[in-house]
């Protein structure tokens, strides 16, 4: 029985309240857990996108070969792809690296001598002064500089841990991801299975839709700033506009910050007219990609405000860094699309 004593409204926010504070601790054990084992999980997130992309290729293969053929077939054909692109950029800038030598050192001496004009006349023994600081510092760090890099070796074994163990889930999850999935479902009772079922086919397609216009926005925004940098005679265009395609991927922020290196590459080896065109570059880029391509992608998968997701993206890069930025979007599609399934009635399986 309720204490009368205790108003209405504030009994109701005191319900409220605790369960927040529950749902809250949940969320923090479940982070510490993944912290704990980021590495798998990690590799889990990369296989699941791997299959997103991958699998209708072999569902289409699968029609005229059998199975385990078409998803080799898929899986390989995609690493030669990756490779493919990161040899062309490889050579693109090797071809470039002594001519890109001689416009730098020309760019940053009419940088310098722009800067020592008006309006801001700094004075050339300024820019002297911040050469030999940073010798100095280089020199004093010279041994965390080293250790920084011998820690930056493990980290690439690492990495390639990470990468070969995604492609591993990846060729599991494209071959018979379905059949993993129902004898899940499976180990539950009748209602829970139901409930179960729907929750992961909306989170399945929200995933894969996300997934999938994601890459289609990350391949237009690299095109297009690829096809405009070779226009405009920027050096390295072909290694900025990969910049720009994995820059895609952290929405919001990651386009500006791509194309803002950009235009450091264009002040210093064609002036600051070519800086200022690939200042505009990255105002139409924006524009292009936030009222047409991003609307176009949550429409594929679920609509997310802007808000929901500059918050979002914030969160995840406080909480994890870059990976947290780059994965939080779709695990919040993905949590607001199971809401949505578990909330409506569900349909009993035919």
């Amino acid at each position: 029985m309720p204490d009368p004593r205790v108003p209405g409204p504030l009994r109701t926010a005191a319900a409220y309240a605790w369960r927040i504070i529950a749902v809250g601790i949940v969320v923090r054990v479940v982070f510490s857990v993944l912290g704990q084992f980021h590495q798998i999980a990690i590799a889990v997130f990369l296989g699941l996108v791997i299959t997103a992309v991958l699998r209708p290729v072999a569902d289409f293969l699968a029609r005229f070969t059998p199975r385990p053929l078409a998803v080799a077939a898929a899986l390989i054909g995609g690493l030669v792809l990756v490779l493919g692109v990161l040899t062309l950029v490889g050579e693109s800038a090797a071809g470039q690296r002594s001519g890109l030598q001689k416009e730098f050192v020309t760019g940053v001496d009419r940088i310098e001598r722009q800067l020592e004009g008006p309006p801001l006349r700094i004075s050339s023994h300024a820019f002297d002064d911040l050469q030999s600081r940073i010798g100095e510092v280089l020199s004093s760090h010279r041994s965390a500089l080293f250790s920084t890099a011998l820690s930056g070796a493990s980290r690439l074994v690492e990495v390639l841990t990470v990468l070969a163990l995604s492609v591993f889930c990846s060729v599991f999850f494209t071959h018979s991801g379905d059949r993993q999935w129902q004898w899940l479902c499976d180990q539950f009772p009748a209602g829970g299975r139901r409930n179960l079922a729907a929750a992961g086919g909306a989170a399945w397609r929200t995933f894969t839709g996300y997934t999938r216009g994601i890459l289609l926005v990350a391949a237009t925004n690299a095109l297009l700033v690829g096809i405009a940098l070779f226009v405009l005679g920027v050096p390295l265009a072909v290694p900025l506009a990969l910049l720009e395609f994995l820059a895609a991927f952290v929405p919001l922020i990651g386009s500006p910050i791509a194309l803002a290196v950009a235009a450091v590459v264009a002040l210093a080896s064609k002036g600051v007219f070519i800086a200022l065109l690939v200042v505009v570059l990255i105002v139409v880029i924006g524009q292009i990609e936030g009222h047409l391509l991003h609307p176009l992608v949550m429409s594929w998968a679920v609509r997310l405000h802007p808000v929901v997701v500059a918050l979002a993206v914030v969160g995840g890069a406080v909480a994890a860094g870059v990976i947290g930025a780059v994965v939080v979007v779709p695990l919040v599609a993905v949590a607001w699309s199971v809401y949505q399934a578990l909330r409506g009635p569900v349909d009993a399986p035919e």
